[in-house]
């Protein structure tokens, strides 16, 4: 019996995400253009989108103190979502560059970009420096506030890819770099100090919660071969025992969120829209995802990870823009 054929290079790049693409409109690309849309995670877009995800949430909350038209908000989304899209290519870059070592040993990660040698790391460095500083020219069309809330933003980011070494607690560091956008993007549509305000830091503890949710299921994908290897994280932390510990801390955490989602409306004074749905609808979409997803099966942590909290990111977004809606008719009809 003849031997079968080795796997393509598509059929190869697409067994581990950061070492894959999906959807044609990478294969329209110039070949060499394809290691750098693996690198920044575009296809599919999922980091993008949970760096925008708490910038979008932060706008809308701080709308909301001063009501604003829709409209007004239309000219700064954009440019928090251009930012988001270059600091997520260079995060991400940054992240694989430094972990290249560790990803060589991981089965999932073995194939990304840098281990593979399909970028070297002087390249990557470039790629990730040139993202990086048209992030930051993003920051000068914002208001001023909005660079200075950026700036934890970065050095947690900095410091995010050595935290597995050092200590279990990797996905809050993880949980801070990205709820932080919350104060971010509260910054952009003008409020002052939003890192004072109550509410907002009531989001960016729910957003962080969520966060570590979502990246603990994420990291169960490589839990034999972190603790093979020696990364740290909370699903080595949570399975120490066994694995007992593991569903009741991501519920813990579901719990925590939803909590601090309830003290970010009570602050705010928010009505039943955002109740209903930002509230209701992130518990019961990460709910669902903690009672649901099946922490040994590698296939069900991803297809939780990169689709779930789809779901919970536009409740909370929906949430907001209905709240948004109704302050604005009864401001019109002189209820406020």
């Amino acid at each position: 019996m003849s031997a079968p054929n080795p796997p393509s290079e598509k059929t190869s790049l697409a067994q581990q995400y950061g070492g894959r693409h999906s959807g044609t409109w990478v294969d329209r690309l110039p070949r060499s253009w394809i290691p750098y849309v693996q690198l920044a995670r575009l296809s599919p877009p999922a980091g993008l989108f949970l760096i925008f995800f708490p910038h979008l949430f932060g706008a809308l909350h701080a709308s909301l103190s001063v009501p604003q038209p829709l409209h007004s908000l239309a000219q700064t989304l954009p440019l928090l979502l251009l930012g988001s899209l270059f600091f997520s290519n260079a995060a991400h870059t940054y992240n694989d560059l430094i972990d290249a070592p560790l990803d060589a040993l991981v089965s999932r990660t073995k194939t990304r970009p840098i281990p593979r040698g399909a970028v070297t790391p002087t390249a990557a460095f470039l790629f990730a420096t040139s993202q990086a500083l048209l992030a930051a020219l993003c920051l000068v069309f914002l208001p001023k506030d909005t660079s200075l809330a950026a700036l934890a933003t970065v050095v947690a980011t900095f410091y995010y890819p050595y935290a597995k070494r050092h200590t279990h607690f990797v996905q809050f560091i993880l949980g801070f770099c990205l709820a932080w956008g919350v104060v971010v993007g509260a910054a952009a549509v003008g409020a002052a100090k939003p890192w004072e305000d109550r509410g907002t830091l009531c989001l960016v503890g729910a957003v962080g919660c969520w966060v570590v949710v979502f990246d603990t299921i994420y990291a169960h994908q490589d839990l034999t071969d972190d603790v093979r290897v020696g990364v740290k994280s909370m699903a080595v932390l949570v399975n120490k025992g066994g694995g007992r510990w593991a569903r009741g801390f991501l519920v813990t955490m579901g719990l925590l969120m939803g909590l601090l989602m309830v003290g970010c409306g009570w602050s705010g004074g928010m009505g039943v829209v955002y109740y209903a749905v930002a509230v209701g609808g992130s518990v019961v979409s990460v709910g669902m995802m903690v009672l649901k997803v099946e922490l040994e099966d590698h296939g069900s942590c991803w297809v939780w990870f990169s689709k779930g909290f789809w779901v919970t990111g536009t409740a909370i977004a929906v949430g907001f823009l209905g709240e948004h809606r109704a302050r604005i008719g009864e401001l019109s009809l002189g209820i406020l």
